[in-house]
């Protein structure tokens, strides 16, 4: 029980604080009791209307009420707490303030003691001061590098631990040892006078500066370092502060980095010696090759006059060979108009054959004959209005003789609009693209032509299910008399596709081929094309 005098002592401490001072009930969650001049630090007009505050929040800026609880659980573990923080104002205004949380009981229940307290400059200069200190002491401490403090004379007043570990010393013996037994040869034998210069003229420079320095450890092994110097003043008294880095691993760097120079000038020097040794050697080399190419060069020569002659051959032959043919062809209609005798049936299955074979050399001649208007340059692209997709059904009619047992031909097509295309070119390549897919299809085949027009580009692609075409062979479809490997049994001139690719070049388009063994071939040509007639 408090005694009158003491109860009247406590309320006039209470009262008259100029501070703010109050009782707060964790379990009510805000004050019971605030003296007047918390009230008016906090912008209240008196301690009742604080009280009433229906917010019921101390405004603590940047506090969340987890660590305003956490700050009580630690008050009452410990008895006080006290920290810097900042406070809102009812108007809004905030000022910095100390919180001090006193933890005490009544009747078993807690309560806190709380005080604000506005910091006065002193206080805060002096906890700016310490916070000052603090962080160089944490810089000084924690730095990466050597650092060394040393008075007027050079005896050394402090050293982090970092510096005293390079140097092998406990982090406190370092402290009344000159700087001269750490570096000895530093300054050679003039270790006074340069002192001296040093502090009539105090810079910050590298000390020894174009020397290689050797730092002396407690045990007498000496390392390389660098050190660089700068001063401070500190009650008209010079310091000089001293950064040491241990430069080991540079200087084997160095030397390693040396040796690999020499070592290079010696390989340089023997490889300008072989260079001189080959020069001859080159040079008759070099005359060989001069040789060589003038031989090539007439080699070159030769086969482009044999390539001229192949052309002359392939315009003639095919000139020469399709009369009789066309006499063959001629007598085999004859022989197929006499229906008498009983040597009918064998004479129409040699008609068959008859007819066959001249189709096919004459399909063969046309080829030939193709290629050499194509490389003569005799062949034009000649775009007129074209219905694609009756020209697309005419061709399918066309090949339908070409059909194995249970092919089929599958059609889709998206190009309701006409367009501008030579008609002769395109049904020619579409004839050789839909051969190509049935020759090489077995029976039962589906053979798919997808026509599509977009943008006022013709995209054709015909996809089958034969005998695919391998990664190697693909690059040399477009070749002229090549033939896929697994199909040299199949009776063709390999021309198809070094025909096609020529047409695409003179309509400005392109031919894209996808194929696998065994998985089908899909070759897919693009044509850019107009869609209105000419003027």
């Amino acid at each position: 029980m408090l005694t009158a005098s003491t109860k009247v002592l406590t309320d006039l401490l209470y009262t008259q604080a100029k501070e703010f001072v109050g009782i707060y009930d964790p379990a009510l969650g805000w004050f019971t009791q605030v003296n007047l001049a918390g009230a008016h630090l906090l912008g209240y007009s008196s301690e009742q209307a604080l009280l009433a505050e229906p917010d019921r929040a101390l405004h603590l800026s940047a506090w969340t009420e987890t660590q305003w609880q956490a700050l009580g659980e630690r008050a009452q573990r410990e008895g006080r707490q006290e920290m810097p923080t900042e406070v809102r104002r009812r108007s809004g205004e905030t000022f910095s303030a100390y919180i001090e949380l006193t933890a005490f009981q009544v009747e078993e229940r807690p309560f806190f003691l709380v005080r604000l307290t506005e910091p006065g400059r002193l206080q805060q200069a002096e906890r700016e001061l310490a916070h000052s200190v603090r962080r160089f002491e944490a810089v000084f401490a924690n730095a990466t590098i050597g650092i060394i403090v040393c008075d007027r004379p050079g005896t050394i007043v402090s050293a982090n631990q970092l510096a005293a570990q390079l140097f092998g010393y406990q982090e406190q013996e370092l402290v009344g040892q000159l700087i001269e037994a750490l570096v000895p040869d530093a300054a050679g034998r003039h270790h006074q006078q340069l002192r001296e210069s040093f502090n009539a003229r105090p810079s910050v420079r590298d000390m020894g500066r174009h020397r290689n320095l050797q730092g002396r450890r407690q045990n007498g092994t000496v390392f390389p370092v660098e050190v660089s110097l700068s001063y401070f003043h500190l009650d008209q008294e010079l310091y000089v502060v001293a950064y040491v880095l241990d430069i080991t691993f540079k200087k084997e760097a160095e030397q390693e980095l040396e040796a690999q120079h020499q070592r290079v000038a010696r390989l340089n020097a023997e490889l300008e010696q072989k260079v001189a040794d080959r020069t001859h050697a080159l040079l008759n080399t070099l005359e060989q090759l001069e040789q060589r190419g003038r031989e090539l060069t007439q080699a070159l020569a030769a086969e482009q006059e044999l390539g001229e002659l192949k052309s002359r051959f392939v315009s003639m032959a095919s000139h020469e060979f399709r009369t009789p043919l066309t006499a063959v062809l001629t007598s085999a209609d004859l022989i197929e108009k006499y229906p008498g005798g009983d040597q009918q049936d064998k004479r129409l299955k040699h008609v068959q054959r008859i007819r066959a074979s001249v189709n096919h050399l004459n399909d063969i001649l046309e080829e030939f004959l193709s290629v050499g208007r194509i490389e003569e340059g005799r062949i034009e692209a000649h775009p007129t209005e074209l219905d694609l997709p009756a020209l697309l059904a005419e061709t399918v009619a066309d090949v339908q003789g070409l059909l194995k047992t249970g092919q089929t031909i599958v059609r889709q097509v998206q190009c309701p609009a006409p367009a501008r295309l030579d008609p002769s070119l395109l049904r020619k390549i579409l004839v050789n693209l839909l051969s190509n897919a049935l020759k090489y299809s077995g029976e039962g085949a589906v053979v798919t032509v997808n026509l599509a027009c977009q943008t006022n580009l013709l995209t054709l692609s015909v996809a089958d299910q034969g005998v695919g075409i391998s990664e190697e062979d693909q690059e040399h479809l477009f070749e002229r008399f090549f033939r896929a490997r697994n199909v040299t049994n199949v009776p063709g001139t390999g021309l198809g596709l070094y025909i096609i690719a020529r047409y695409l070049e003179l309509m400005g388009g392109t031919i894209d081929l996808q194929s696998a063994l065994n998985h089908g071939t899909t070759v897919t040509i693009t044509i850019p094309y107009e869609n209105h007639p000419a003027d």
